[in-house]
């Protein structure tokens, strides 16, 4: 397709986006479909105006889908309920680390011993298929700061914890397959990269959305009238933080999602005071100010990156393992590590089974496949989970996104 082609098909796609915003939400399924399938009818499964080479396209859309996971974290992380407790966050943080270690195994082992694939390679598609989606699972998250829906809670948090506690496992992988150095007996991997990663992310983050919200608050108390770009902030934030956190070879997506995390909560937190010192006429917040950008910028980068990931879609994708893959990750990895992982929580019954169902798959995913790529992933067995990782994506957008609107007002109804 020429330019001007591409031009005239994304603005048309985001003036019907804008345009018949509320029909499109009331769809019994998710806006991804539509762009994924209006992607694979232009694309070499359908008219075959254009096609995506994935391999030809790795550095950029490595670039791209990191930008949309990055502000997808952040967005999800000025979302979590005030104030933080543990007896809230326990469910999550179960799913984003013990369900994530236990999908990882199971994922190994099926392609170990089912797909005859090398165990390297089984744990790298391990740790690019446990992970959920911060981008196309927006359906199941929280929707707006207040909302408290306890499912939406907690499967927005684990998609926002998850593409942190994922990257260890990537370099596992990429160890195994003699691309990483994991130290002796691995010590190194179990040191700098899992520990150190993620406490430090931690750490960052949190002190960086804990000063941002104080310097925003002082500044706008002290000076009255004094105008703050929201959304500028907001982007300056994550940017601060995630180059932070590369620099102190910490994982930067939970970096990201932790500011966020911190900045609402010590808002909050200065508003509450301030409401019972002064009033309630409390300087506004950041994270208000900038939500509704940062939900801007999701929806362009989910439709732009679903739409070329219709375009890479070929018949060569869906083989017998393909498939394999899925059902097992859908049907059997996904709901066994939720249901092990949640086992003497205090979440319902019906909680854990639409939890355990929805692990939608996405650009996270995508993610991690182009930074395996870049990092010298040999070409044919590239191809391999190049397939299989797409193949799993499409199945999830298909799967999850018909079933999402309907099992919610059916089962999760208020």
């Amino acid at each position: 397709m020429a330019s001007y082609q591409w031009f005239v098909l994304v603005g048309c796609l985001m003036l019907a986006r804008g345009l018949w915003g509320t029909p499109i939400a009331r769809l019994p399924f998710t806006s991804a479909i539509i762009y994924l399938g209006i992607g694979m009818l232009l694309g070499p499964m359908g008219l075959h105006f254009f096609s995506f080479d994935v391999f030809a396209a790795a550095p950029l859309l490595e670039v791209l889908t990191e930008v949309a996971v990055l502000i997808s974290l952040f967005s999800a992380g000025i979302k979590m309920p005030v104030p933080f407790s543990l007896r809230r966050w326990g469910p999550p943080i179960r799913l984003a680390w013990t369900a994530m270690a236990l999908s990882v195994g199971l994922i190994t082992l099926f392609c170990y011993t089912v797909l005859d694939l090398p165990l390297g390679a089984g744990v790298l598609l391990g740790a690019l298929l446990a992970p959920t989606d911060p981008v196309l699972a927006s359906d199941v998250q929280l929707r707006h700061a207040g909302d408290d829906d306890p499912l939406r809670f907690t499967l927005g948090c684990e998609a926002g914890m998850n593409d942190g506690s994922a990257f260890p496992f990537v370099m596992l992988g990429l160890g195994l397959l003699g691309l990483h150095d994991l130290g002796e007996n691995g010590l190194r991997w179990l040191g700098v990269e899992l520990i150190w990663g993620t406490l430090g992310a931690i750490l960052i983050g949190g002190a960086c959305g804990m000063a941002l919200a104080r310097v925003n608050f002082w500044l706008r108390a002290s000076r009255p009238g004094h105008e703050v770009l929201d959304d500028l902030m907001g982007l300056g934030l994550i940017a601060v933080v995630y180059g932070l956190g590369l620099a102190a070879h910490v994982w930067g997506f939970l970096a990201v999602f932790v500011a966020g995390v911190a900045l609402r909560q010590a808002e909050q937190q200065l508003a509450r005071r301030a409401a019972v010192a002064v009033g309630p006429d409390a300087p506004p917040s950041v994270s208000d100010g900038s939500l509704l950008f940062k939900e801007h910028m999701e929806r362009l980068s989910e439709l732009t990156l679903v739409l070329l990931l219709g375009g890479a879609v070929t018949t060569l994708l869906f083989d017998w393992r393909s498939w394999a893959a899925a059902l097992f990750l859908f049907f059997v990895a996904r709901p066994a590590s939720v249901l092990v992982a949640l086992v003497g929580s205090r979440t319902s019954p019906r909680m854990r089974v639409i939890a355990a169902w929805f692990g939608v798959r996405g650009i996270g995913s995508l993610y991690y496949l182009m930074y395996a790529i870049n990092h010298g992933l040999p070409q044919p067995l590239a191809q391999q989970l190049v397939n299989l990782t797409l193949a799993v994506i499409v199945l999830s957008i298909l799967v999850h996104g018909t079933s999402v609107t309907p099992l919610l007002d059916r089962f999760w109804r208020k």
